[in-house]
């Protein structure tokens, strides 16, 4: 797989893919909730700049009512429908509450509670979007047409895939993505199943081995019995599971969002019972209206609201400064609630990358270890399989040089050959160690040595799974479609005991929704195309950002930027940090909101003070929560 190349030699080029069709990504404003949201930001911050530089009320005036209407036209539509079913929501409430707000004089105030609910259901309704449009997009992996061989066996027609059924034979030509799941009756070749197993290196097909659609084939020619339906094809149950999990997952809400409906039906029959009860008695209009006005403002959830949001916000910020992007405030909360972790091994624990790890040259061969590499990479010099670049990076690491490859030649799922110094040196596949790929090096003729080559331990998995076993009192499970040779080898350098191995997607998916049967709150945590199932199902998933595939990183909660594998157990306390302030701050704003009601009830609550009182104890949390932006509430050990 590798050697300098003579200047007559043309390396043999490797097949490449297909051109990618466009991804197709929902544009942010093409969504009504994100313009609505803008215009009102808009228009709100204009109106602030004017009002803060003692502007007279004629020009922001307008611009704060253009903020009310255009942030709360969605929320006043969505409170609406929940009176349609006769039910109350927090929508509705908050629009009241900032009306409310405004008719007493408090006009910012309102502005900004509205301008805070409209831009969390624009944020909302993007992450849904775009989560559908990866979605769609992983069927662009499967080609539209495949070549059918016809019924006498000796032509060849192009058809449309969703037109093939069971029995259809394909010719899969080099380079060409395979186009139904089936099983392969003539030929020999490699292919990348990365996408559907998270196997890191090209997979050997020959007769009687099973191909699965959309993967790409390599060097070979196959030809292909279909063994299912296109509709049923392993990259098509990828899709279902995914939009199941997503639409099945029980609906992700703060706290505030779970008792929204008793809160908001509580306070408008006590608002209304404030201001109807005094008039039995015989106080005046005014007094009651205002007395039921001081109410409804000071048992407003204003700073419930935002004893909720501060700290998770600032979470996200913080995870975001160490290269951690967490989606929302709903994914932030969940971080904190798992109990469980399962881990991917390709692209997650490991790099997804393989390297040499053994150089064996035999005894009588002659060869010490560095001749033996320099000799396989001198051979594998023109080849662009991975295992080649693999070998040739590890001869280059330790400095060799390497001599001029000639007649160089690659047979799939064999090896390649070449004449190195006048010798005619082989290098194919071997039998494998039970963890690693061996391939074994023959010089005219003769096994001088074999290579192994595993997929690279990224170093700070270890001490990431110690953490996630500290932080959730169990070890995380590996849940991985490679083999068990090469997840045991990572188990036994990470300390994990509880391995499943060569899994498909829909087997990752069994494996989280057993350990959430079991009353366990899963985080998963994985990068290929095959995780997106199990990123949808699980309490919460976090994808490697680097080389993580498009529906990964849309469907997992957060996503590693950076790929520092540390950042895991380290966002998961954050997490846990954000929803002890979110208890600190509820508790109080309940004691403000108390208190402040039952002077009103009791007493007589002034109404500047009950506004003063209202406004302090939304501050105050809002304070409280901004804690979690220092750099210390990353780093500190909790």
């Amino acid at each position: 797989m590798v050697g300098r190349v003579s200047t007559t030699l043309a390396p043999t080029p490797a097949p490449t893919a297909p051109p990618a069709t466009p991804r197709r990504r929902t544009r942010i404003l093409a969504l009504p909730e994100a313009r609505w949201a803008l215009a009102a930001t808009v228009a709100f911050l204009l109106g602030l700049a004017l009002d803060l530089t003692g502007a007279p009320a004629w020009t922001y005036g307008p611009l704060y009512a253009v903020a009310y209407v255009t942030g709360g036209w969605e929320p006043a539509l969505e409170g609406l429908r929940a009176l349609r079913e006769k039910t109350l929501d927090v929508d509705l409430l908050m629009i009241v509450a900032a009306l409310g707000a405004a008719a007493i004089g408090q006009v910012l105030d309102g502005a900004l509670l509205i301008v805070i609910f409209a831009t969390s259901g624009a944020l909302e309704a993007l992450a849904t979007a775009r989560t559908a449009d990866s979605v769609r997009g992983l069927l662009d992996l499967a080609p539209t047409t495949a070549t059918r061989v016809t019924d006498d066996g000796d032509g060849e027609e192009t058809v449309p895939t969703a037109d093939l059924t069971v029995g259809d034979t394909l010719l899969i030509r080099p380079g060409e993505r395979v186009g139904a799941d089936g099983r392969v009756l003539d030929g020999t070749s490699e292919a990348d199943e990365a996408t559907i197993t998270g196997e890191p290196l090209p997979v050997v097909k020959r007769p009687g081995d099973e191909v699965f659609a959309g993967t790409l084939n390599g060097a070979g020619a196959l030809r292909v019995r279909v063994e299912r339906d296109p509709a049923d094809s392993v990259i098509a149950r990828i899709v279902t599971l995914v939009e199941e999990a997503s639409r099945t997952k029980a609906p992700t809400q703060l706290f505030i969002e779970r008792i929204e409906q008793r809160y908001a039906v509580g306070m408008v029959l006590a608002t209304l019972a404030v201001f109807g009860v005094p008039l039995l008695f015989g106080e005046n209009l005014t007094d009651a209206l205002l007395r039921a006005m001081t109410f409804m403002i000071v048992a407003s959830p204003c700073a419930v609201v935002l004893a909720t949001m501060p700290p998770l916000l600032s979470a996200i910020a913080n995870a975001g400064r160490h290269g951690v992007l967490v989606k929302s405030a709903v994914a932030m909360e969940r971080l904190g609630e798992i109990d469980t972790t399962a881990l991917d091994k390709t692209g997650t624990l490991t790099e997804g990358a393989p390297e040499v790890t053994d150089v064996r040259p035999l005894p009588d061969s002659g060869l010490d270890e560095d001749a033996l590499l320099a000799l396989a990479a001198a051979a594998e010099y023109p080849s662009e399989h991975p295992l080649a670049r693999a070998v040739v990076a590890a001869a280059r690491a330790r400095g060799l040089a390497l001599a001029p490859a000639e007649d160089f030649t690659a047979t799939p799922g064999r090896g390649v050959a070449a004449t190195v110094a006048g010798h005619t040196v082989t290098v194919g596949r071997a039998d494998a160690d039970s963890d690693a790929t061996a391939v074994e090096v023959t010089r005219d003729g003769r096994p001088v040595g074999t290579l192994a080559l595993t997929d690279r331990l990224r170093a700070e998995a270890p001490a990431t799974t110690a953490a996630l076993t500290a932080l959730t009192g169990t070890a995380p499970v590996l849940l991985t479609g490679d083999h068990a040779g090469a997840a045991a080898r990572v188990a036994e350098a990470t300390g994990l005991t509880d391995v499943r191995s060569g899994l498909l997607p829909e087997g990752k998916v069994d494996a989280v929704h057993g350990l959430q049967d079991s009353g366990r709150k899963v985080l998963f945590v994985g990068d290929g195309v095959n995780d997106a199932p199990a990123l949808a199902a699980a309490h919460s998933g976090i994808a490697m950002g680097r080389a993580g595939s498009d529906l990964a990183l849309e469907t997992a909660d957060a996503v590693i930027v950076r790929d520092e594998l540390t950042t895991v157990p380290a966002v998961v306390r954050l997490s846990r940090a954000a929803r002890r302030l979110v208890v600190q701050n509820l508790v109080i704003a309940g004691v403000f909101i108390t208190g402040l009601v039952l002077w009103d009830l009791i007493g007589h609550l002034p109404l500047p003070l009950g506004v003063a009182g209202h406004e302090g104890s939304t501050v105050l949390v809002g304070l409280n929560g901004l804690r979690l932006l220092r750099e210390s509430a990353w780093s500190q050990d909790r």
